[in-house]
Order: structure tokens, then C-alpha cells, then sequence
């Protein structure tokens, strides 16, 4: 009985000590990845602007930065400004205004709905306001009638202080309702492979805004200005960056730095509208400083959660420093009311005050205040609604693919280097390959290697051979995805399970008894050495955490200008470098194999590894819009074309 329950206890301590090895292992992937978030940020916001010394450096690179810009929101080059087709469908008629219910198409196809707030009695042209929404939606038994009618208060408000004021929904919380959230919600990481962000639509619905605009003649189209709250506030920022037809902008919380995305966290309350394709490392105060040196109000809440007061400030103190340069730091204005994340009537006011000042050239006293005047139903611009509109699958076309076109492994890298892979890092450092441990068993020789793929991401590189013997020149890397680990460890563990200790700790797998037979063999008959790998977030450096926190990782290398995959595809490469190293002098001739969307990963090291000699793909998706996402990947090429170019070694 006593020794029964010694071996109990015996049992019990060990399961314990399992749990705590297994957790500890998660814990410093964890933390390891946090570490390599932390300083990629912090990187990327130290530099940004910080090369910029005169007013020199900034003006000769401004149009650069435009460009870089344009392209990183997929609108490079720019859409074709097609007709418009603007319509309108209705009018109300208030003492002080008329409200038109109007839709025009920024694309064929692609609708606007919006609503159109003129002052009564104008004896000439008068300044306009391009309002943009947030993400207050508004729908009733199934309708939605736009955010437009949530924000209607701002038009009208503007209307009787004589400004003409275009209020547009979105394309999230339009009358045709489609998606802002597809990586944060719907896991549609297709749109980084297309190089889609809706924060572009949104964008050129702004500049089409304007066109618009500058066909009214109730319109003076020398005085343009932009303002909205959070979501309208980020898409203020962009249209004001990208079009100098805005002569005053006042954006409220609607922008935030990459530190404060990633290190803080607010990243994961925000939907994609709010970030570019960021191919060029960029940070946010390099947006805000396109609006130099037009005036520029920045405006926020000191309690607002989702654009946190530290970070207004920090993007004001980074774009103060261009205005200066300009000698026009009175252009510059910063507006900080008590509240949380809301369009306060403080900010309101102070908006107004902004506008009144540089659209008008005034103090006039303000009248009255925002406030809604009509039912939504009034203000419903469709009736039906067209069904040749594209607005719900906008993301499937806005951004041109690539054209199908056979190019040289050499034209491939350098455009990949440029878009997909642009988050690369620029110098390889040292693999710091050290052997973890070796052992020889059953006449095989079995070592694992650590190496570094890059600062805080060190993997493992296992290589089995025949022992007594010097290693072949051939050698065969799998590169092994999840389900690929788990089916290794369990073909590995009958014979090497003591060496695998911190592999088998982190799951539970059980021994495949007769999986190892055909790696044997394949030793035997001399075919060359063995060496696996899995590349970060697999394996020994899995991260903690459901669906939910895998897509938050995903959207952090995303910001970061990278991808998930397309980091993975650089370890596969540093991997290749390590086998290389493993035989002394970098002699082996390697080959790769992969399944499923971890063979296209490999695909892409091979394409830019050309030692590589052969790859085996099981399972290979047939294009990025079902495989593995790389940033604007099929703006470049696609999995077919770059299979290819492999075939022709």
C-alpha cells in the first residue's frame, strides 16, 4: 500500500513538472516574440523622420514619400478617374440648408452613397467640407442606412455655419454594406497577398469626394477642407497626405504610432482601415508630415482608449518638427479635450474655430451646435439598391494582379525583395550554429543544431546520417509544418526519444513505431544526409494562444511590414545556410521538401537560395489567394510563375 502511493505521488510530481517544463517552453517562446515585436517597433518608430534634417531632405523626398504612399494603400498607380455618374435621388429642404441624397462611382461599379449639406442663400462659391464617417453603423430591419445618417449632425452643423459639407459612408457601414475587418475578424489574409487594405478605398472615395465636389458650383475649390472622427479621423489623414487640394485639415483620433499598435496593443481594437501595405517600413508621423505645410489640426481625447494621448503627442512632436522647417509652425495646432474615445463638442468647436480660421480668414461667432435633425429614412439615398454594384467583393479587384508572364529567378528576386519580402532583414548575422547535443544509434549519427534566423528567433536544425562515416554531399531538408512536426516526433521518438526530452514536452504525441523504417532505409542505401526543421511559431518556438491570438500575431507582422510566412520563408533560407555549414564549407547539394502551404514557403527560399538543386512539393496550393500571405505577392507574381522559374535549374 505504501509503495502504491509513493508511486502515485511519484507520478503526480512528474505530471507537475511536465505541465510547468511545458508551460515554461511556451512561456519563452512568448516571450521571445514579444521581445522581437518590442524592438521591431520601436526600430521603426525611431527612424521614422529622424533622417530628415532640413527642409531640403524633406522636400526632395516628399514626393517620393507620396508615391511610396500611394502604393502601400494599393493606388499606385492611381486608379483612372472614370466618370462619376453622380445622381441624385432626393432633397430636404430646412430653413437654413438642403440636405441632396446623392451616390456617385469613385470605380465603375463601386458606389458612394452620400449626403450633401448646402447653405440657403449664397452670394458666391463657399469653402467645403469633406466629412469623413467612423464606424457607427446604422441599420434597421436590414437596412442600412449608412453612417452617414449617424453623422448627419456634422453636416448640418457645418451647412449653417456657411460651409457646403459632403458627408460619405463608408464602405464598411454604407447603404451597400461591405467589410473593413477582413484579418482582424474574418481571416481573409488573401488581402495582404492582393496588397488590399480598405483603408485605400477609403481613401479614394476622399479624393473622388473632391472631384465631386469641384463640379458643384455652390463650391469654392480653393478652399477644401477634411475632417472626421476615429475611423473618418484616419481616412482625413490619408486623403489630406495624398491630394493637396486640402487646404485645412482637422483629423480627430484617427491615428496612432506603430509603437503604440504593437507594444501597447491597440492594434487589436483597430480593423484594417486603419494601417497601409507598409512594404516601406513606414511609421505613422511620416502621414501626418504629407500635410506640411498646409494647417493641420490634431485633435484627440485625453481618455480615449484606441488612440491613446501619449501617442497624439509623440506624433505631434515628431510633425512639429517639419512645420518648423517650413517656418510655419503657427500652421500647426493641436486640440486636446477632457473625454473618452468621442467626438466631444470641445473638439467640435475647436474644429470649427480651425476651419473658420484658414478656410475663411474669421473668428465669426459659431452658431448653434451638432445635433440631428432628420430620421434616417430621410436620408436614404437607394431605394433598392443597384445590383451592378461591386462594393461587397471590392477587395477581389481594386488592386490589380499581376500579369501571368515568364521572367528570370533574378527579375523575380528583386521585385519580391521590393514588395513581399521588403521586411526581410538587410544583412544575414552570424548563424551562431552550435551543436544542442549528438548521439549514434542503430548505426545512425543524430545531432541537432540551433541557429539563429534572426534576432530572437533561434531554431533547430536536426540532421541524421550514417554513422562512422563523413557526411554525403547530398542532403534532403524537409521543412515541416504542424501537423508535419507532430508526425516526425511520433516516427522520431522510439529511438530518440531521451535526446527529444524538450520536444515531446511541449504535447503529447505517441510513438510511431514503424514511421522511422523508411528514413532507415533511405540511410542505408547511401542516399544522403537527413535534416529537418521547423520554422518559427512550430515546434519548440510555438506561441500560446487560440485563433484569436494567432490572427494578432499574424496582424502585428503585418504591420511591422512583414508576414507570418513570409518570415518563415527567410528561416528556411537561414536553415539551408546551416546544412551548408553542418558540412563544413558549404558543399552539400541540398533539396527541399514540404507539404501543403509550407511547400510554398519553401518554394520562395529556393527561388532565392540558388544552391538549392531540387524541391519536392506535396500539396501545393495553386495561388496565394488560397496559400500562404506574403505582402503584395500578387502584385508581383504568383505561386505558378515562380514554380516555373524553379523547373528551369
Amino acid at each position: 500500500m505504501l509503495h502504491s502511493m509513493k508511486r502515485i505521488l511519484w507520478l503526480l510530481c512528474m505530471a507537475v513538472a511536465l505541465v510547468q517544463w511545458r508551460i515554461g517552453a511556451a512561456g519563452q517562446a512568448d516571450e521571445a516574440l514579444r521581445n522581437y515585436f518590442r524592438e521591431h517597433a520601436l526600430d521603426l518608430s525611431e527612424r521614422s523622420l529622424a533622417d530628415v534634417n532640413s527642409i531640403e531632405d524633406w522636400t526632395s523626398r516628399r514626393d517620393e514619400h507620396r508615391r511610396q504612399l500611394q502604393r502601400m494603400l494599393g493606388l499606385w498607380p492611381m486608379p483612372e478617374r472614370s466618370d462619376l455618374k453622380p445622381v441624385v435621388t432626393g432633397r430636404i429642404e430646412h430653413p437654413e440648408f438642403t440636405v441632396e441624397k446623392l451616390h456617385f462611382q469613385p470605380s465603375p461599379g463601386l458606389f458612394v452613397t452620400a449626403n450633401l449639406y448646402v447653405p440657403r442663400n449664397l452670394e458666391e462659391p463657399a469653402p467645403a467640407i469633406l466629412y469623413e464617417c467612423g464606424h457607427w453603423r446604422l441599420v434597421t430591419n436590414g437596412i442600412s442606412y449608412g453612417n452617414k445618417a449617424v453623422y448627419q449632425s456634422d453636416g448640418a452643423w457645418y451647412a449653417r455655419n456657411g460651409y457646403v459639407c459632403l458627408v460619405m459612408d463608408t464602405v464598411l457601414a454604407g447603404e451597400i454594406p461591405g467589410i473593413h475587418t477582413g484579418t482582424r475578424d474574418h481571416g481573409l489574409w488573401r488581402w495582404n497577398a492582393r496588397g488590399y487594405t480598405p483603408a485605400g478605398v477609403e481613401a479614394w472615395f476622399g479624393i473622388r469626394g473632391l472631384d465631386y465636389l469641384s463640379t458643384r458650383p455652390e463650391v469654392d475649390t480653393n478652399r477644401f477642407g477634411v475632417t472626421g472622427h476615429s475611423g473618418g479621423g484616419a481616412y482625413s489623414w490619408m486623403v489630406t497626405a495624398l491630394d493637396d487640394r486640402i487646404k485645412a485639415a482637422a483629423p480627430l483620433a484617427g491615428i496612432a504610432d506603430i509603437r503604440t499598435h504593437i507594444v501597447t496593443g491597440v492594434l487589436d481594437s483597430h480593423c484594417d482601415c486603419n494601417f497601409f501595405i507598409n512594404y516601406y517600413g513606414w511609421d505613422f508621423p511620416q502621414v501626418a508630415a504629407l500635410a506640411a505645410p498646409r494647417p493641420l489640426l490634431i485633435g484627440g481625447t485625453d481618455r480615449d482608449r484606441l488612440f491613446p494621448l501619449e501617442t497624439t503627442l509623440r506624433i505631434h512632436e515628431k510633425v512639429q518638427r517639419i512645420y518648423r522647417m517650413y517656418g510655419a509652425a503657427d500652421r500647426l495646432g493641436l486640440a486636446i479635450a477632457p473625454g473618452p474615445h468621442d467626438e466631444v463638442p470641445e473638439l467640435q468647436l475647436a474644429v470649427m474655430r480651425w476651419f473658420n480660421q484658414h478656410l475663411k480668414g474669421t473668428n465669426a461667432l459659431i452658431v448653434g451646435r451638432a445635433e440631428r435633425l432628420f430620421d434616417p429614412e430621410q436620408l436614404r439615398v437607394f431605394s433598392e439598391l443597384p445590383r451592378e454594384a461591386r462594393n461587397t467583393n471590392v477587395a477581389d479587384w481594386f488592386v490589380p494582379r499581376a500579369p501571368a508572364r515568364m521572367r528570370s529567378e533574378e527579375e523575380l528576386r528583386s521585385a519580391l525583395r521590393d514588395t513581399a519580402f521588403a521586411g526581410w532583414p538587410d544583412g544575414d548575422e552570424p548563424l551562431a550554429l552550435e551543436r544542442a547535443w549528438s548521439v549514434e544509434r542503430d548505426g545512425i549519427r543524430f545531432a541537432a543544431w540551433n541557429f539563429t534566423s534572426q534576432q530572437h528567433v533561434r531554431l533547430r536544425l536536426y540532421v541524421l546520417d550514417r554513422a562512422g562515416g563523413p557526411r554525403t554531399v547530398r542532403a534532403r531538408l524537409s521543412v515541416l509544418d504542424a501537423a508535419g512536426w507532430t508526425n516526425w516526433l511520433a516516427a522520431m521518438r522510439p529511438r530518440f526519444g531521451s535526446e527529444l526530452r524538450e520536444e515531446l514536452a511541449s504535447s503529447s504525441i505517441p510513438s510511431a513505431e514503424n514511421a522511422f523504417e523508411q528514413s532507415r532505409r533511405e540511410l542505408e542505401a547511401g542516399d544522403g544526409t537527413l535534416a529537418f526543421m521547423a520554422p518559427r511559431g512550430i515546434g519548440l518556438t510555438a506561441w500560446a494562444g487560440d485563433r484569436r491570438a494567432q490572427s494578432r500575431i499574424r496582424r502585428r507582422f503585418m504591420l511591422l511590414g512583414q508576414t507570418l510566412d513570409g518570415m518563415r520563408v527567410w528561416d528556411i533560407r537561414r536553415a539551408i545556410q546551416a546544412v551548408h555549414d553542418v558540412h563544413e564549407g558549404g558543399g552539400a547539394d541540398v533539396e527541399l521538401q514540404a507539404e501543403r502551404d509550407m511547400a510554398v514557403n519553401a518554394l520562395y527560399a529556393a527561388l532565392f537560395e540558388p544552391k538549392v538543386r531540387n524541391v519536392r512539393l506535396e500539396g501545393l496550393p495553386e495561388s496565394h489567394s488560397e496559400g500562404p500571405d506574403y505582402l503584395g505577392v500578387l502584385t508581383v507574381t504568383d505561386i505558378r510563375e515562380v514554380r516555373n522559374a524553379i523547373g528551369s535549374r
